[in-house]
């Protein structure tokens, strides 16, 4: 069984500073930049969801696609269905999870190298589905004018979701529903089975596990997230076209988990975080942001060889030297009481 972790006074602490921050945040920056907040938001769940499918010992290419199946199932079935936008959410999040189980019987026939490269064939194909029908995909150009989500009005509040800072508050209640989530998906059972058939799947088939549909499961439940993430992403846009669930779009994702680490949950969270800053704030703003691909490039090789676990290496090395310096301290208390 997993073990229980307990949150102390120093953890709580953090947590009500970090909660402090998350709220106060876009009050204290700009218009285009409580945007790139939205959007950074969107690709923390999306980033989390895709860590999920690596704890089967899977990389797929096709997990950006799963988020544009998310975001076209969920603004058709708004706008060509008259779904209300949450139910519709819900349904291109669910299609998502759907297609995801129909890829997994000729894709979970193949192993590592080869599933990345069926993934991201599978992947290709359903991309130029987008592009070559029209009806009711839109063609190249996509779907345009898809509702958003919904003005809440109460009387004595209203709020406008097309205002930025409205809209980064729903998704950051629906991120941090869905990360708690998957956060004790893999503190269960099954997320320690997910573990076993990452290290030793053959083992864990001579005991009885079935893989295939646990790595199908996995497939599924990232998926889903994946699409629920595109479904916020494409309601707050208005637009979804194939182009904005290329493969360098899935590079970019690869890179922020790599980079971040994967063998902790919050590890793709600090990459996406940390190389949105980087992309979006320095380059930007000294206009140097078209040499975005060169810098992602460096930095990947720069992580590979110096923090081959990711940043998240140097949160676990900080959580080591304060443990061993409340140790020292707790002996020292200890000496002094013996020798008093």
């Amino acid at each position: 069984m997993p073990e229980k972790n307990t949150i102390g006074a120093a953890g709580l602490f953090g947590i009500l500073i970090l909660a402090a921050v998350l709220l106060a945040v876009p009050h204290l920056v700009s218009f285009s930049q409580q945007e790139l907040l939205v959007f950074l938001t969107i690709n923390v769940l999306l980033v989390v969801s895709y860590r999920l499918l690596t704890l089967t010992g899977e990389w797929s290419l096709a997990h950006v696609v799963m988020m544009g199946v998310g975001s076209y199932g969920s603004a058709l079935y708004a706008k060509n269905f008259g779904f209300p936008v949450p139910i519709a959410m819900l349904a291109g999040a669910a299609t998502a999870g759907l297609i995801a189980a129909l890829l997994s019987f000729p894709l979970f026939r193949m192993k590592g190298f080869y599933f990345l490269i069926g993934s991201f064939a599978a992947g290709e194909v359903i991309r130029l589905i987008w592009k070559r029908f029209t009806d009711p995909f839109g063609g190249p150009k996509g779907i345009k004018r898809i509702p958003g989500f919904p003005e809440v009005d109460l009387g004595f509040i209203q709020i406008d979701f097309y205002q930025p800072e409205n809209y980064y508050y729903l998704v950051l209640a629906v991120v941090l529903v869905s990360l708690w989530v998957l956060y004790r998906i893999e503190r269960s059972r099954l997320g320690l089975t997910f573990h076993a058939i990452h290290w030793q799947d053959k083992l864990s088939e001579s005991v009885g596990i079935d893989t295939f549909r646990h790595r199908m499961l996995a497939f599924v439940i990232a998926s889903f997230f994946a699409g629920l993430a595109g479904a916020l992403y494409a309601h707050y846009l208005s637009t979804v076209n194939p182009n904005q669930f290329d493969v360098d779009t899935m590079v970019y994702v690869l890179i922020w988990t790599i980079v971040g680490g994967t063998t902790r949950w919050y590890g793709p969270i600090l990459g996406v975080i940390a190389l949105t800053i980087i992309d979006e704030v320095i380059l930007r703003a000294i206009g140097a942001d078209q040499i975005r691909p060169l810098l992602y490039g460096a930095i990947l090789i720069a992580a590979i060889l110096f923090l081959p676990n990711g940043l998240e290496s140097l949160v676990i090395k900080a959580k080591d030297a304060l443990r061993r310096r409340e140790g020292v301290a707790v002996e020292k208390v200890a000496v002094r009481k013996g020798a008093g």
